[in-house]
């Protein structure tokens, strides 16, 4: 039941709503009113945001950012079709304009229909400076029902095109294909759906329509066919051509072409609708033999998104020198995000996002100050800074990419949930000739197979997978299980794409109650191990068996130590280890707090049984000793500066790891070495692994792993080249990643 309130609040959004619809149909203005028209200019990082710019007597200029507010704001989106404002920002945060500054102290109550309205200083009276120009964020909504209307009369050119919707239309032989690549292009004005004239359009235009809708390129069509459907077909033209440079980001970045005139069924008389061909990247391009690509993969070496929720988004990370580095946001924009997006296989960017706002890398920035044309094939073609002093990752730059509608979120849903992140997992399946919807068998069900699920759906990454979902009552008719054998590699875009069982079930449990549950998260952990720290603190140390009792009964020792005497010794490899967490969200153990398992003899509390595996093997990967860490306390050792400590063990406290801290194992703790006692002299590879068995969800497992080569003369003992799995560029390190998540998935 919805409160009172609520319902007032929602009937005064559908009034203001249809007050705005209304408005737009009444286009006359009060006598006197000044004609303007306006546009959003400047660097944006968005298509709906950018420099407020006012167009009077015929000559662009800007607005002064003194006495302006959120009311005025909304003026602004409202003129230029969007449904309201987000924000703004002063001081030229855009960049500075050009040109007059028209408008100066504006005062708006938000209810006038163009900025025109607003009290202000008057037209060109201002002591204001373009570094005083303001900006505004508008939504992304479009008001319903806009229509675009011109109040130039000669220089409509100047104009970015404002239309309520783009679609593209297909014709009925390509309506199934997925994705839809091609048809006529379309806009919605007015709120009427109408073709554009081809006889002023470009393969620049082509281009951008492409990105928008999640494609690299786009490619030639076959006229033929399409000049026989014409003929046949009743059209409603717009009013203006498009005039797009190729490197926007969407359609309303493009400028209007020249008016056309509307002369029923001779419009456009010698030309045609236009048609657009795109073409999708790798990983969305059918093949005959396996449909879609199995797992999503960049499709160049030299670039890559870590950290993003969704696919096609993330933090930037560029090869260079074998290693990989972040990019710094200084003058990051959509043009610069757009060549990375069209570089690994998406469209144009959605946005381009500053500030580590997908979380912070690690290693080098490896460029800063990017300015790209838009017409690149890859970000490293772009020129750029090459000296990141001042740079940090909190300034890590992301970008978030348009991808082709594939309709993957509607083959799966989840069901009985409290809210839209929680639910049983359900797929629709065939079954007898006909689809229908099932569970998802939970034998073998974890964090990697809710991961690849949360992202099919577009709801971020996995918080928990659940095994048992009894007390979320779904649809009875979807009870039965039609998926069982789940395997995913983290890596796949919907869950169908995962190792299963096929038409061949086995679920001992069957479904209902023991049926796949998950919950999601928009935000995720994502722990770090500190590799020059293990590298500088690594020495070998003999103990006597008499004081290791504690760490056997751990199973902290090597098997031979079952043997051994109270005064024999035992050699051990320690380390310190510092652990970050660059993600968006605090790490927290699965478990809850009561749950937590004593230790009577070292007195403490394990709330993650394995927290981390500590190896040495061979050259050949070869497994010759090992140890393991339980996270006995998890705690907030340091922190980043401006960010408070939250979590400490003392007093059976609050376990975790916040956003911007790390927590310390120091090398003269028990349990935090190997035992190398029979190990012989020789070179070796030692391997940290945390969260091994993935108990917690993370937002990037590939930098949970950490190498370093190993040289052990019987006496000493020397570390070195020390890397992150996933930082530096080897196949080897890649195929050792992908064989240590394949042990993991086989012994969970």
């Amino acid at each position: 039941m919805l409160s009172p309130c609520s319902l007032l609040c929602r009937l005064a959004t559908l009034l203001c709503v249809w007050a705005l619809c209304q408005a737009q149909l009444d286009t006359k203005l009060p006598p006197g009113t000044p004609i303007i028209q306006l546009r959003l200019a400047g660097d944006k990082h968005k298509h709906y945001e950018g420099r407020v710019e006012v167009n009077y007597n015929g000559e662009w200029g800007t607005v002064c950012d003194d006495d302006f507010s959120i009311h005025a704001a909304n003026v602004v989106c409202r003129e230029l079709g969007y449904v309201e404002a987000v924000s703004w920002s002063p001081s030229s945060k855009y960049g500075k304009g050009e040109g007059r500054i028209w408008l100066d102290n504006v005062h708006c109550s938000g209810l006038e229909r163009t900025l025109a309205q607003c009290e202000s200083n008057g037209f060109g009276v201002s002591d204001c400076k373009h570094s005083e120009d303001v900006g505004v964020v508008c939504s992304q909504r479009r008001i319903p029902g806009f229509k675009f209307i011109s109040t130039l009369t000669d220089n409509v050119e100047s104009l970015n095109v404002q239309v309520e919707d783009v679609r593209i239309r297909a014709i009925s032989s390509q309506r199934k294909r997925v994705p839809m690549t091609e048809g006529y292009l379309e806009v919605k004005d007015g709120g009427k759906w109408r073709q554009i004239c081809d006889l002023e359009w470009t393969e620049m235009n082509s281009r951008v329509i492409c990105g928008m809708y999640g494609f690299p390129g786009e490619k030639r069509y076959n006229t033929k066919v399409y000049n026989l459907l014409s003929k046949r077909r009743k059209k409603n033209y717009w009013g203006f051509g498009v005039n797009c440079t190729g490197n926007e980001a969407s359609l309303h970045g493009c400028k209007l072409g020249h008016k056309v005139e509307l002369r029923r069924n001779a419009t456009c008389d010698k030309g045609l609708p236009v048609v657009v061909n795109c073409v999708p990247g790798r990983a969305f391009a059918p093949s005959h033999a396996q449909g879609f690509s199995k797992a999503y993969k960049v499709e160049q070496p030299l670039v890559r998104l870590r950290g993003g929720a969704n696919i096609g988004e993330g933090r930037v990370e560029v090869l260079k020198n074998g290693e990989w580095g972040t990019v710094c946001d200084d003058s990051w924009n959509l043009k610069a995000a757009t060549v990375v997006c069209r570089e690994l296989g998406f469209g144009s960017a959605k946005e381009a996002l500053a500030g580590g706002k997908l979380g912070q890398g690690m290693g080098p920035v490896h460029m800063n100050e990017v300015k790209c044309s838009g017409f690149e094939k890859s970000l490293t073609e772009c020129y750029f800074n090459r000296d990141a002093l001042g740079c940090s990752h909190e300034e890590d730059a992301a970008v978030r990419c348009n991808v082709p509608a594939m309709g993957f979120q509607n083959r799966l849903r989840l069901s009985g949930g409290r809210n839209p992140f929680e639910g049983r997992v359900e797929v629709l399946a065939e079954k007898n000739g006909s689809l229908v919807w099932g569970t998802v068998c939970s034998d073998s069900w974890g964090t990697i197979e809710a991961t690849v699920v949360c992202r099919q759906l577009g709801l971020g990454f996995a918080n928990n997978a659940f095994q048992e979902t009894w007390y979320w009552p779904g649809d009875v008719s979807a009870d039965d299980v039609v998926m069982s054998g789940v395997r995913c590699s983290g890596t796949e875009m919907t869950l169908a794409q995962c190792l299963h069982h096929g038409k061949h079930l086995d679920c001992p449990r069957g479904g209902g109650r023991f049926a796949a549950g998950v919950s999601c998260s928009e935000t995720a952990p994502d722990l770090v191990l500190n590799a020059q720290v293990v590298e500088h603190t690594t020495y070998l140390e003999d103990r006597p068996m008499y004081i290791l009792q504690c760490a056997n009964e751990e199973h902290c020792l090597s098997s031979s130590a079952a043997a051994a005497t109270s005064s024999s010794y035992r050699r051990l490899l320690r380390f310190s280890s510092q652990i970050h967490n660059n993600g968006l969200t605090d790490f927290r153990p699965r478990a809850a707090h009561h749950s937590w398992i004593w230790h009577e003899c070292h007195r403490h509390y394990h709330s993650m049984e394995v927290f981390t595996h500590y190896d040495l093997l061979s050259l050949n990967g070869t497994k010759v000793a090992e140890g393991h860490k339980a996270s006995f306390c998890l705690e907030d050792t340091q922190c980043e500066e401006g960010i408070e400590k939250r979590y400490e063990c003392a007093n059976f406290g609050q376990q975790g790891i916040t956003v911007g801290c790390w927590d310390t194992y120091r090398h003269d703790i028990d349990c935090q070495w190997i035992d190398v006692t029979d190990v012989v002299p020789g070179d070796y590879i030692f391997q940290v692994v945390i969260n091994p068995n993935f108990e917690v969800a993370e937002s990037d497992y590939t930098n949970n792993v950490m190498k370093c080569r190993c040289r052990y003369d019987g006496h000493r003992i020397w570390m070195y080249n020390c890397y992150i799995g996933g930082s530096v560029s080897s196949e080897s390190e890649e195929s050792s990643f992908r064989g240590l998540m394949n042990n993991q998935l086989g012994h969970r």
